[in-house]
């Protein structure tokens, strides 16, 4: 019997979006490190293997349903400060929208721990979830949870772009 239950694949648990309130979006602004993603959007995918440490913060925008993003990345040996971006609050679907070089990426906000943010892209067939934190380092157990996640949606390990 322990050798079935063993055997046995593991349940996972279902990724629950936030659903929008007037709290959302103030839990947001503030600095945020970008610590793992994964994604097979080909867009995001070669960014994300070129990406070895990111930081970016949210601020509010003059426009109720947008925010502000300054970004600081190091890819590969360069350092890009980019603070021309913009995330559309999307309301009635708790959904955030973001254009980056023409390119539209859609997201929703998965409930966590009010110090991680995690987030699952929506674009058209191609899945992606991210983690990032209040601080540039998460716990072992926080980061095994959200491997799990991605494992659990079919991400292979080769397909896991942890930052540096």
């Amino acid at each position: 019997l322990p050798l079935a239950l063993a055997a046995e694949t593991p349940t996972c648990a279902p990724l629950v979006p936030v659903t929008f309130d007037n709290a959302t979006i103030p839990g947001l602004l503030g600095w945020w490190f970008y610590i793992t993603g994964a994604s097979k959007y080909p867009p995001h995918l070669a960014e994300l293997k070129e990406v070895k440490h990111a930081t970016f913060s949210f601020s509010p925008s003059s426009h109720k349903d947008e925010l502000n993003v300054t970004e600081i990345v190091r890819l590969n040996e360069s350092c890009v400060v980019r603070n021309t971006s913009k995330i559309q609050v999307i309301w009635h679907n708790s959904t955030l929208a973001h254009v980056d070089d023409q390119v539209l990426s859609m997201a929703e906000l998965i409930q966590s721990d009010k110090d991680l943010l995690i987030l699952k892209y929506l674009n058209a067939d191609f899945l992606g979830l991210s983690l990032s934190a209040r601080t540039p380092n998460v716990s072992k157990e926080h980061l095994e949870e959200f491997k799990a996640h991605l494992h659990c949606l079919g991400f292979t390990e080769e397909e896991i772009f942890p930052t540096s």
